[in-house]
C-alpha cells in the first residue's frame, strides 16, 4: 500500500500486520506488484520517479533469484538515448530494497506491468507527447511509443494475452495494436471525464469507471459505445476492478462504498454478459470529500481490498 505520508507499506493479509515499511522521498502516486510468480519486483511511483523494490518478504529463494536476474544486466557497449534515466540504487537505498530507479521528466501518476512481468508502462503528469512511456526492466530500455498527443491520458493498460494496450484519455479508450503499431479500436465511453479501467482476463469486455459517477461495460466483440451504463454510485469513481478466477468486479467511489457486481460472461458469442449488483460494501469514512481511493481482487479467494482517505485500507470476505 502507497501513502500520502510519503511511505509504502506490505501487509500480510492472514494475520493483517505491517511486515514492512519503507520511507520514501515523496507522495506515492501508484503501486503495482509484477506480475510474474518466479519474480519478487514492485513498482512505486514516487514524483519523478518509478522505483523498482524487491521487499525480501515470502520466499527466499525467490527473492534471492530476483537479485540474480538484476545483477546479471549487462550495459550496452554504446549508450542509447532514452526519454528516461536508469540508476542502479546506492549501497543505502540497497539495504532498503530499493533496485532501480527510473527517473521521467515529469511527475509519474501511474504504473501498471505487463502480464508476463519484463514490461511496464508509466503515465506522467503531461500534456505532451511524452505522457505514455514503456519500460523494459531486463534490457533497462525505454521508449515513447506515441508521437501524438490524443488528450489527457487518465490511465493505461496492457491486455492480458494479446499483444493490445489500452489507453484511457478524458471521454476515449484507444486499444492500439502494439506489434502493427497502430490504432485498432475508439471506444465511447459516454462519460465525461474517466478515471479508472480494468480489463476482464478473459480479454474482450473493459469497464471503465468515471469522475461523473458512472461505469461503462463495453464488450469488444459487440460494439464501441457501452454494452451497459450503470449508475450505482451516488459520487465519482475512483477505481474499478475485476476478479482474475471469479465472475465479479467491483468499483470504488467518493461516496465512501464499494459495489461488488457479478458480471457473467459466457463462451457462446451469440449470448451477451450479464451483470448484476451484489453487495454494497462500506466502512470507509469519507474525509475531505473523498471516500474510497482504489479496490483490488484477492488473486484467488472471492476477497476484496480497498483503500480509503481515511488512511486505512479495508479487507472485505
Amino acid at each position: 500500500a502507497g501513502s500520502d505520508d510519503c511511505t509504502v507499506r506490505f501487509w500480510e493479509v492472514s494475520t493483517a500486520r505491517c511486515m514492512k515499511s519503507l520511507p520514501l522521498a515523496g507522495v506515492v502516486k501508484s503501486v503495482a506488484w509484477n506480475p510474474n510468480p518466479a519474480v519478487c519486483l514492485v513498482a512505486v511511483a514516487v514524483e519523478q520517479t518509478v522505483l523498482l523494490l524487491n521487499p525480501g518478504l515470502g520466499d527466499k529463494l525467490l527473492y534471492g533469484a530476483t537479485d540474480q536476474l538484476l545483477e546479471s544486466y549487462v550495459a550496452p557497449e554504446e549508450e542509447r538515448v532514452q526519454p528516461v534515466q536508469w540508476v542502479a540504487a546506492s549501497a543505502e537505498e540497497h539495504s532498503k530494497g530499493i533496485r532501480l530507479l527510473v527517473r521521467h521528466s515529469r511527475p509519474v501518476k501511474q504504473v501498471t506491468w505487463h502480464g508476463k512481468g519484463d514490461y511496464f508502462a508509466s503515465v506522467l503528469a503531461d500534456n505532451s507527447n511524452m505522457q505514455v512511456l514503456i519500460h523494459q526492466t531486463s534490457k533497462r530500455w525505454s521508449q515513447n511509443p506515441f508521437r501524438k498527443s490524443k488528450g489527457l491520458v487518465q490511465c493505461v493498460l496492457f491486455h492480458p494475452i494479446r499483444p493490445y494496450f489500452f489507453v484511457a484519455t478524458q471521454r476515449y479508450v484507444r486499444v492500439y495494436n502494439l506489434l502493427k503499431q497502430e490504432l485498432t479500436k475508439k471506444l465511447m465511453t459516454n462519460c465525461k471525464w474517466v478515471s479508472s479501467m480494468a480489463i476482464h482476463p478473459g480479454g474482450d469486455n473493459v469497464i471503465c469507471g468515471s469522475y461523473d459517477s458512472k461505469l461503462a461495460w463495453f464488450d469488444l466483440d459487440l460494439s464501441t459505445r457501452p454494452y451497459q451504463l450503470l449508475r450505482h454510485h451516488k459520487k465519482a469513481l475512483r477505481s474499478v476492478a475485476f476478479h482474475k478466477r471469479y465472475p465479479l468486479f467491483a468499483s470504488a467511489s467518493d461516496d465512501g462504498s464499494v459495489i461488488v457486481c457479478h458480471g457473467m460472461v459466457y463462451n457462446d458469442l451469440l449470448q451477451n454478459p450479464l451483470l448484476v449488483p451484489v453487495k454494497v460494501l462500506k466502512g470507509h469514512a469519507p474525509t475531505w470529500d473523498l471516500g474510497v481511493l482504489d479496490v483490488l481482487f484477492h488473486p484467488t479467494q472471492p476477497w476484496v481490498f480497498s483503500s480509503g482517505a481515511d488512511g486505512t485500507v479495508r479487507l472485505f470476505t
